[in-house]
């Protein structure tokens, strides 16, 4: 079997680390960025290859060997996206994270059909500008709901009591565990120019969500707030439909549901 390329994981935060780790525990050469100094020690010790996140197309053109597979994790500023993306011609294949954010005020089931926002939010227009800049390179988009895992996501929160109900609670919430992003990122090497929503199997109103949380951990209820006083990013009203992404790249979700990934260590 030919050794695999390298993956070059470009700003490496909490999904891009999870890439990463997974891609270096198969035997794989993994090469890590971030903008951060302080960064640059953690993500040596676990044994990456680390480099700063590239600020124009020379830079991108030095890091990127030959069929690398490069995944871009960088949150859109409206500048770096565009400066970088020529220098990524030597790759063999990219893969963009982007978010479900970009289907505004979309409600109900959402699919790899269902149209982005006509009247996008500023993040969002920055994402989709985002995202055309690496599709004209051929790659692969990953929109994905809310990323969660042992150590953050709206269980943390509410155990923590930093978290307020949305409204009535009643407006569906999607979200994905980063070990399944992490398995959905490496999976899409193997097509070029695909748009897929990412998630687990089960959305679900907010408000159950929450009281779940609390009844597996023994803590309060949250109070409400008004939904136009929620962070942009808790009005949503959207149950993500990730069934194409998943047969087409063949993945098997670990945390299929809240249930799964936010339940009490034993």
């Amino acid at each position: 079997m030919p050794e695999p390329s390298a993956l070059i994981v470009l700003g490496c935060g909490y999904a891009g680390s999870a890439i990463a780790r997974r891609a270096a525990g198969e035997g794989r050469r993994v090469v890590v960025t971030t903008r951060r100094d302080e960064r640059r020690g953690a993500l040596a010790a676990e044994g990456f290859e680390v480099a700063r996140t590239p600020a124009d197309a020379a830079d991108a053109r030095a890091l990127v060997t030959d069929g690398a597979f490069v995944v871009v994790c960088i949150p859109p500023d409206g500048v770096t996206d565009s400066a970088i993306a020529p220098g990524l011609s030597r790759a063999g294949a990219i893969t963009y994270i982007s978010t479900t954010g970009v289907y505004g005020e979309s409600r109900g089931r959402v699919d790899d059909a269902t149209p982005v926002s006509d009247a996008p939010t500023s993040r969002a227009a920055q994402r989709l500008a985002a995202e055309d800049v690496y599709r004209a390179l051929g790659a692969t988009v990953l929109r994905c709901p809310g990323i969660y895992g042992p150590d953050r996501g709206l269980h943390r929160r509410v155990i923590a009591g930093a978290h307020k109900i949305p409204g009535d609670g009643s407006r569906a919430l999607s979200r994905i565990h980063v070990e399944d992003l992490a398995s959905f990122a490496l999976a899409s090497e193997k097509v070029r120019g695909e748009t897929f929503v990412v998630g687990d199997a089960e959305p679900a109103p907010h408000g159950d969500v929450v009281r779940w949380i609390c009844d597996a951990y023994g803590v309060p209820y949250p109070p409400s707030i008004p939904l136009e006083e929620a962070h942009e990013t808790l009005r949503g009203d959207r149950r993500v439909d990730a069934s194409r992404a998943l047969d087409v790249l063949g993945v098997t979700l670990r945390y299929p549901s809240y249930r799964d990934g936010m339940r009490r260590a034993e």
